[in-house]
């Protein structure tokens, strides 16, 4: 299943998307926290240590109007439930929190990225279109290795 944008119309601090994935918690977790599994659906990742407080970074390839480097600090880890981090690229500091719920089917994970101010709106557009894209992704890679 692709992910489901419930982010409100009138909303412009935060994104939210909700999956539900016939995958086990683990399963998910597994995906939202490997970096071989991260480079296929989001981005690559560089010194990814799973442990509250510990930085990292997403590495792509540049593009014009952003560097390719997203700065993270995890924030909290509450494995396979809970997964949160600082998402910060250029003036754009947000939180990224991953909630897993266990389903008779499988897991709900939530996706909220939270934090853009009102003058961040062509970020906050650009971010709802990226987490869509790479929620389809997320599902795909799912789908081949769940």
């Amino acid at each position: 299943m692709n992910p489901i944008d419930t982010t409100a119309r009138s909303q412009t601090e935060s994104i939210s998307f909700e999956f539900d994935l016939p995958h086990a918690p683990d399963t998910v977790w597994r995906a939202l926290t490997d970096p071989v599994l991260l480079a296929e659906w989001l981005l690559p990742v560089v010194d990814l240590k799973l442990d509250a407080g510990a930085a990292f970074t997403f590495k792509a390839p540049p593009q014009p109007g952003w560097n390719g480097t997203v700065n993270c600090r995890l924030r909290e880890i509450e494995a396979p439930r809970k997964l949160s981090y600082a998402w910060v690229v250029g003036d754009i500091d947000t939180v990224v929190t991953f909630t897993l719920t266990p389903t008779a089917s499988g897991t709900r994970l939530s996706l909220v990225q939270a934090g853009f101010k009102q003058d961040q709106k062509a970020a906050f557009g650009g971010a709802r279109y990226g987490w869509n894209m790479m929620g389809g992704r997320l599902v795909e890679l799912l789908a081949r290795t769940g």
